[in-house]
């Protein structure tokens, strides 16, 4: 009895996702498949889309169905819009906005659909098994990005100049968040900032160092906003 409860309880709860999808302020149309396969996103709600997922789903010669997910989170893109390689697939979608996305080669039987999408407001629609994650990644890269826009405060507030250089590179490898994304993005900077040292001054390091923090620290601002998921 417990059993057949549960199956129930899943049943309803896909069936309401489906119905939810159905309205879901983010279309997937005009799909072209082949060898160069694109669909058009189109954002139709008052408010930006800071990440979606899209499901393509393919048919194979045995009969059975084959569903790959594609997800981007672009909540960041709100600071890093216009940075040179900063790249518009993964930016979020402002609304009214429609925007082309390329896939890979796709067969002509082929279909794309929302599995996920979360707006700016913190709400999601979907795939609980694709949106949680993402809510996940959010939360780590927050603190990643709050850690080393703390290191930057610290260090600039005593040290200046190569001195600050040093000092950043070693207190940012020595960060227990120093494998991820924004730890390596702050080291690479700093590394090519210290390439640089001969032909600036302390001051141009200083305000360098300082055009760098601030940005981190947006990113941290934007983040904290982010990484917290209204029901």
């Amino acid at each position: 009895m417990a059993r057949v409860l549960l199956n129930s309880l899943c049943m309803i709860a896909i069936l309401f996702a489906v119905h939810l999808l159905a309205d879901a302020p983010l279309v997937a149309d005009h799909l072209v498949t082949g060898q160069h396969a694109h669909v058009t996103l189109t954002n139709t709600a008052n408010q930006p889309v800071t990440a979606w997922a899209l499901a393509v789903v393919t048919h194979q010669a045995d009969g059975r169905t084959h569903r790959e997910v594609e997800s981007v989170d672009g909540y960041l893109s709100e600071v890093t819009h216009g940075i040179a390689g900063a790249a518009e697939r993964l930016e979020r979608l402002m609304p009214g906005q429609s925007r082309q996305i390329d896939l890979e080669s796709l067969p002509d039987d082929a279909t794309v659909e929302v599995a996920a999408v979360i707006l700016d407001d913190g709400t999601s629609i979907g795939d609980e098994k694709i949106i949680g994650p993402i809510f996940e990644r959010r939360a780590k890269e927050r603190d990643a990005l709050g850690a080393v826009s703390t290191t930057f405060r610290d260090v600039l507030a005593s040290v200046h100049g190569e001195a600050a250089l040093d000092a950043l590179r070693t207190r940012l490898d020595s960060l227990p968040q120093r494998d991820t994304v924004p730890c390596h993005a702050a080291m690479d900077a700093v590394d090519t900032y210290k390439q640089r040292v001969k032909d600036r001054t302390p001051e141009q390091i200083d305000e360098s160092l300082r055009t760098y923090a601030a940005f981190v620290t947006r990113e941290w601002e934007l983040a904290q906003k982010h990484a917290t998921r209204k029901h």
